[in-house]
């Protein structure tokens, strides 16, 4: 096993009420970078909430993680919409991930990797998928299909052991059967759903 990715960012956050349109919905979207330890249970980091456990959360979808240079992307979308004129940098958590990463793009992962961190293991298994509240949090309609061309995901990792997370650890890469990368697992749902 090497060193394969990085935690740069370990966020959580609370469900909260967030206007969209005419609609009040709950979402857990927003993250916030917390310092120390954290402890992993098996549905996830303590003091971390998901509001639709449709779709995110529960034991295959406990933690999230995202690629930070995929940051410069979304800070790029918004800038040409005008919804982030200046240079503004996305904090950390924005796009939704418990964990934000350096190393480990989507195409370099595969649904049953292990991920080695000092003091607990990380399998991964599924892309995130976008949904209306991405689109609304990131200030444009078309936010979903902009991650769907890009394939900039990120990728759900079940929790199989136990144990503490924390910002600045190192996780080394486990590798599984190696069928289908996130990258590929992403664009199959994406043309399944624009068929």
């Amino acid at each position: 096993m090497t060193p394969a990715l990085h935690v740069r960012s370990l966020n959580l956050g609370a469900a909260r009420r967030l206007r969209i349109g005419e609609r009040n919905i709950l979402t857990a979207i927003g993250k916030a970078p917390v310092a120390g330890a954290v402890a992993v249970g098996r549905l996830g980091l303590e003091g971390d909430e998901q509001a639709d456990l449709s779709v995110h959360g529960g034991l295959d979808k406990a933690v999230y993680a995202y690629p930070a240079a995929h940051y410069a992307f979304w800070q790029a979308q918004r800038r040409e919409r005008g919804i982030s004129p200046l240079d503004d940098t996305l904090p950390p958590g924005f796009l939704g991930e418990n964990l934000t990463v350096d190393g480990l793009l989507e195409h370099e992962v595969f649904v049953g990797d292990r991920l080695h961190f000092p003091d607990c293991v990380l399998r991964v298994t599924a892309p995130r998928e976008p949904c209306y509240k991405f689109s609304a949090v990131m200030g444009f309609s078309q936010a979903g299909r902009a991650m769907a061309i890009a394939g900039c995901c990120g990728y759900y990792l079940a929790v199989e052991q136990t144990g503490t997370l924390a910002a600045g650890q190192q996780a080394e890469l486990e590798p599984g059967q190696r069928g289908l990368s996130i990258a590929q697992a992403f664009a199959g749902k994406f043309a399944k759903h624009s068929r």
